[in-house]
């Protein structure tokens, strides 16, 4: 699963990041997919490709929690989320492919199976009645 997570590099006591693409598996500061972006937490600058952060995230990229709320400072976030929903309301099928959908279940075989199934549903039931007549003895 790929990652986006900070890695560390800097001196002692002088910390600076790197947003990167990374294999789940890999150690914090080892080998990355891609490089996104930087974080200087010394004077708070966040600098983030957007691009290729929404491209990623679309092809199913996990981010921590500390760059989710990197992404939601920047408005990253909101962008991927709003790229999302209308994604998947393209999907939805339009009616003409609705309609043709019903028409293939009208074909012979389909009704054939329909029918069948309706004579297995019947038969159970009417081997399960109750007689309510006396025995006759």
């Amino acid at each position: 699963m790929v990652k986006i997570r900070l890695t560390r590099l800097g001196k002692h006591k002088s910390p600076f990041y790197r947003i990167v693409a990374v294999d789940s598996k890999c150690k914090r500061d080892g080998d990355f997919i891609e490089l996104i972006g930087t974080v200087n937490p010394k004077d708070g600058a966040i600098k983030i490709d957007e691009k290729l952060t929404l491209e990623l995230l679309n092809k199913g990229a996990q981010p921590s929690e500390t760059i989710k709320n990197f992404l939601k400072q920047e408005g990253i976030w909101k962008k991927y989320l709003d790229s999302k929903s209308t994604a998947t309301t393209d999907k939805k099928k339009p009616a003409a492919a609705k309609k043709e959908a019903t028409a293939k279940r009208t074909g012979k075989k389909y009704l054939k199976l329909k029918a069948k199934k309706a004579t297995k549903k019947a038969a159970p039931a009417a081997s399960t009645e109750v007689s309510t007549e006396p025995k006759a003895e």
